[in-house]
């Protein structure tokens, strides 16, 4: 992931012991517009939000209320304590005749008063109630009795039917932490991969920065973390994600891909068709706040990033009600409208306007054809021609960049092949990432993906939203395509086709000569970026999910510590690693850092490596490795990270003109080994029992260091696990294909210590010769190949 490395700087007046310091009128205004920006949001969507701020209640339970206290009134009763007669006396006399009006005004207003404070009070409740995170403590499998009663509580204060947004307001807002405990986790991560020397240094560059520079830091900090909601959420959208220069293609990209074993229909516009159809009902039912919030052991607020958007420089342009998409086939821009008169369009109907579009035969316009790598070039470069561009061809990019997201309809097929089912799939994972250079708009919050033999695909931008948000839309889109909209027996959408709809609009662009040589120099950068990826997936087949769970693991900290035996016989070193987290927890969290390289983890590798080493002893460390993951994964999404609070002190900084030199050490680290597990949300969408290929195969993103891997995986339902390795073909220190076999055999050696731990705890308790069982992996040797256990591709 990229860093912030620009920000604009702000210069305090400071004494040369840092003693005394003058309040930086601009820190001061930064923060006060971070303030501003959230409650501009809260104001634009003032309905919805009005509907869910004063959930749990309702509208009709202010009515029961009222009519609770007029009853009371008339049966002479008093339930104000005088406070009506009071309202009454404030009130205008506007006569004798409305003298009952007044008395229902007031009643009216009291009954307001009264519900706003029983609202009040239920919200700050159920915030505080939150704002506990000892379940996450809690050992697997068990809970203490004031996790019981916290959670009992919060199931009464949360309500019933709640909407998308309905625990926005309950939320807690993100701590700050404390300064000495990050720069104290930060030098505990940094030490294994630190030789003594540079170990040394570092930690007197931190002594240095607590002692001068923190403290005034710090304050800032908690100042916004008052005012704004979210300490660091909107810096780090704007200053790692919207300020960065570099291209979108690989570096801010993400991808998504389709159900792994089957395609519902090779018909490409019938494919197009229903998903574009499932991407508005999920915009629809987001619009309407019809999306249920996340609630596991703890609820949590939907993310209002699904909408369509569409990325400029330096800002998010929202676009809530759009009413077509941009489509691109062979070097053509077309405009599809998505609704007529009566709401939104068939399936069948859809799918006839892609298809118009795959019949039309006339051909791309000179430099037409390449003009979206303007989208993968460095951002200034973009930036500059898009001015010209909104002159000359006003319209047709404004079709583009007003459209609520973008297709493009690939002339190839794509997907898993049995003839060669590695490099196809390789070959898939990268015509999402990269494509041609010149076939995506990187632009749009996401570009839906259509190949000619119906396998789909998603291409995700990724300031406006992080993986499981996007993966959440994902998901809703294949369940609804294939299981609730479907297909006839021929292939086609369900429903029959209206010939009374336009023609889909072919885009002209009036493209000045001087954007010729920018639209050259764009493709030849693209094209050089997207031949340098090196992508590789594979399904890990021989255990899955239920294997680990059965070892009483923690299913992700068993892949993180498999990464890090991986990576060391990779390379033979070890490496700063990049696990991304949640926070939403929090008010408009994001994500947090776990460093998942710990001490813990180096010791488990270098035990495995040494022949002298016991299975029992490495099992005994693989155990310590996995619980100190485990911990830090949850102060991470508990808020109490390194890496968010060390990058908001850093912005501080740079916004103050004062200079860190621990802050500039922390922010020039490179991940050599960036990691995300791609979750699966939506289990009630998919019958993995019934039909165990219709499961996701995940998605990938490019390294996030010239010499590094990104590293990607999903659990497909029990038994299998789908890797996406990323790497650049030009260093010479690395091989997607290489890193993927050390992944799969170090799976298999962590798995055979605990088949080696069932075998010896069995003959401890059995006679000799009955210690196998049938569902344990077969035995093996620590570093060798095992024998399959199922089929694996």
């Amino acid at each position: 992931m990229a860093e912030a490395h620009q920000a604009v700087g702000f210069r305090p007046s400071l004494t040369s012991d840092a003693g005394e310091v003058e309040l930086s009128a601009p820190m001061l205004q930064e923060i006060y517009l971070s303030g501003l920006r959230s409650w501009k949001r809260h104001l634009s969507r003032f309905w919805n939000d009005f509907l869910s701020g004063v959930f749990p209640a309702s509208p009709l339970s202010w009515l029961f209320l009222f009519s609770a206290i007029q009853l009371a009134w008339f049966l002479q009763l008093d339930p104000s304590l005088g406070l009506m007669e009071k309202i009454k006396e404030l009130l205008p006399d506007w006569g004798g005749q409305h003298h009952r009006l007044r008395g229902v005004l007031a009643a009216a207003l009291f009954a307001s008063c009264l519900w706003g404070a029983l609202i009040f009070t239920l919200h700050v409740a159920l915030r505080l109630l939150l704002s506990y995170h000892g379940w996450l403590l809690q050992p697997h499998g068990a809970m203490s009795s004031r996790t019981k009663t916290w959670l009992a509580l919060v199931r009464i204060f949360s309500g019933r039917h709640p909407m998308l947004f309905s625990y926005q307001r309950s939320l807690p807002r993100q701590p700050v932490p404390s300064v000495q405990d990050t720069v104290r986790k930060y030098l505990e991560s940094v030490r294994p991969v630190l030789s003594d020397e540079d170990f040394d240094w570092t930690a007197a560059l931190a002594r240095e920065f607590l002692r001068l520079q923190a403290s005034l830091l710090q304050w800032y900090l908690q100042l916004k973390s008052w005012w704004a909601s979210n300490y660091v959420s909107d810096w780090w959208e704007e200053f790692v994600y919207l300020r960065s220069r570099n291209s979108l293609m690989v570096n801010s990209n993400y991808y998504m891909m389709d159900f792994l074993y089957v395609t519902p229909t090779p018909v490409q516009a019938a494919r197009a068709g229903n998903a574009v159809h499932a991407l508005l009902l999920y915009r629809y039912r987001l619009n309407r706040q019809e999306i249920l919030p996340v609630r596991g052991l703890h609820p949590r607020a939907g993310d209002r990033g699904c909408g369509p958007e569409t990325m400029r420089p330096h800002h998010i342009r929202h676009l809530r009600d759009s009413r077509h998409v941009a489509v691109f086939h062979r070097g053509r821009f077309f405009r599809v409208g998505t609704h007529s008169q009566s709401g939104l369009l068939s399936p069948r109907a859809l799918e006839q306007q892609f298809q118009r579009i795959l019949d039309d035969p006339s051909p791309a316009c000179p430099h037409e054809e390449h003009l979206a790598a303007l989208t993968a070039a460095p951002r200034d470069m973009w930036a500059q021609v898009r001015r010209s561009l909104k002159t000359q061809a006003q319209e047709a990019l404004e079709a583009v960049e007003g459209a609520a997201f973008f297709v493009s309809l690939d002339s190839e097929p794509a997907g898993l092949t049995r003839e060669d089912p590695a490099a196809s799939l390789d070959a898939y994972a990268h015509a999402l990432l990269a494509g041609r250079g010149h076939d995506r708009w990187f632009d749009k919050s996401f570009s839906l993906i259509v190949f000619s033999n119906g396998k789909l695909g998603l291409s995700v931008e990724h300031s406006w939203a992080d993986c499981p948000i996007s993966g959440h839309m994902w998901e809703f889109t294949l369940a609804t395509e294939c299981f609730q909209l479907g297909y006839s027996a021929d292939g086609h959408c369900k429903g029959h086709p209206d010939p009374s709809l336009p023609q889909p609009q072919r885009l002209h662009w009036d493209l000045p000569d001087k954007i010729h040589l920018s639209i050259s120099l764009a493709l030849r950068g693209a094209k050089t970026l997207s031949g340098n990826i090196d992508c590789h997936v594979f399904p890990f087949s021989h255990f899955g999910k239920s294997f680990i769970k059965r070892c009483h693991l923690s299913s992700d900290s068993f892949i993180q510590m498999a990464l890090q035996l991986a990576y060391f016989r990779d390379r033979g070193q070890f490496c700063l690693t990049y696990e991304s987290t949640m926070t939403r927890l929090f008010l408009e969290g994001r994500t947090e850092t776990v460093r998942s390289c710990t001490r813990e983890a180096c010791n488990f590798v270098r035990a495995m490596e040494d022949k002298e080493k016991t299975d029992p002893q490495c099992l005994a460390l693989f155990r310590l490795a996995v619980d100190k993951h485990q911990a830090l994964l949850k102060a991470a999404m508990s808020g109490q990270g390194v890496d968010r609070h060390l990058f908001a002190l850093y912005i501080v900084s740079q916004f103050l003109h004062l200079q860190s030199p621990f802050l500039d050490q922390v922010h020039s680290e490179q991940w050599q080994l960036a990691t995300s597990q791609i979750p699966v949300q939506q289990i009630h969408l998919f019958d993995v029992h019934s039909y165990p290929d219709y499961v996701s195969s995940g998605g990938g993103f490019g390294p996030a260091d010239d010499h590094g891997y990104g590293v990607s995986y999903i659990f497909m339902g029990d038994d299998v696990i789908t890797f996406h390795i990323s790497s650049k073909k030009s260093s010479t220190r690395t091989d997607s294909h290489r890193l993927g076999q050390h992944i799969e055999d170090a799976l298999l050696d962590v798995a055979a210590l605990f088949q080696e731990g069932q075998r010896l705890k069995r003959r401890g308790l059995a006679e000799e010769g009955s210690e196998h069982s049938r569902d344990s992996l077969p035995c093996h040797t620590r570093g060798s190949r095992a024998p399959t256990t199922a089929t694996n591709f």
